[in-house]
């Protein structure tokens, strides 16, 4: 009872310390307390726990932007951008904070190297016509661990992937047996790449003629060649890898799979295919 006093004179001090601040008087202060709160005020309290549930499930990567798609998306709501953001900002919920990161690219090789066909142009009109790949690196406590993904430039889904913690000429190769499996290929798809000795490799551009593939390489040293690769490889990191600390690999791989093939290409919304996931976008092409 002791220390219930002391709170309620602190309490009470307080109110009358800041009701002297203002110039109004604590009857006054009282009474706007007890006022009922507006419909406004519910509304908004509603709409923030929506907006929490959506950037929860989306391990807080999504932006005003994403979140209002998402709201929006549900039907049943209707609610502008500024008026999330507004209300994002209010209660301190905000995106991951991006981070950047460096790739390597191994170009010394006596291996001939295709032309550039895309010139930094990337446009597809279709599924399956236009895909660009990449490796890049994750850190574990065990060491490196390797990433080579296919992204295809129509609808952003990543169509084939490998892991391992070694990055060679297998690794890519097994990247593009998986996508060849997975999607509904014909002859004459450009398969783009920087100008790395796994990608420029015989066993590779063997692999590629076998199936119909026309080859494309960046430019020596151009990371921007290869943009839309580099662009999905930072939305992992930024989004997923670099809030985890890996102890082994396997717990790596695990994690990269579900963000890939859970989150990426069946939940995340594009805002670049109107806010559409890839597998959603890909299937308005067939049905459209």
């Amino acid at each position: 009872m002791k220390y219930k006093f002391i709170d309620e004179n602190r309490s009470a001090f307080a109110v009358q310390k800041m009701c002297q601040i203002l110039e109004i008087s604590k009857g006054g202060y009282y009474k706007w307390k007890k006022q009922p709160e507006s419909k406004r005020k519910k509304e908004d309290k509603k709409m923030i726990e929506k907006i929490k549930i959506i950037h929860k499930e989306n391990d807080e990567t999504y932006g005003s932007p994403r979140i209002t798609k998402a709201l929006n998306q549900k039907g049943e709501i209707k609610i502008n951008k500024k008026k999330v953001e507004r209300l994002m900002k209010e209660n301190n919920i905000y995106a991951k904070t991006k981070k950047r990161f460096k790739a390597t690219t191994n170009s010394k090789h006596n291996y001939p190297v295709a032309p550039n066909l895309l010139e930094q142009n990337f446009i597809a009109i279709a599924p399956n016509s236009i895909w660009v790949s990449d490796i890049t690196y994750i850190r574990t406590k065990e060491g490196w661990l390797y990433l080579a993904a296919i992204l295809d430039v129509y609808s952003r889904k990543i169509v084939g992937w490998a892991m391992d913690k070694r990055q060679t000429k297998k690794l890519v190769c097994k990247a593009l047996l998986q996508a060849i499996g997975r999607q509904n290929i014909s002859d004459g798809i450009i398969l783009h790449s920087d100008r790395g000795s796994q990608y420029a490799s015989y066993k590779y551009q063997n692999l590629c003629k076998k199936y119909g593939f026309i080859q494309s390489m960046s430019g020596s040293g151009n990371c921007f060649d290869n943009a839309m690769m580099e662009s999905f490889f930072h939305t992992l990191k930024t989004e997923k890898i670099y809030w985890e600390k890996y102890s082994t690999r396997e717990q790596a791989k695990k994690s990269i799979f579900e963000y890939i093939e859970i989150r990426y290409n069946r939940k995340r919304l594009h805002s670049s295919i109107g806010y559409k996931t890839p597998i959603e976008f890909e299937k308005l092409y067939k049905t459209g």
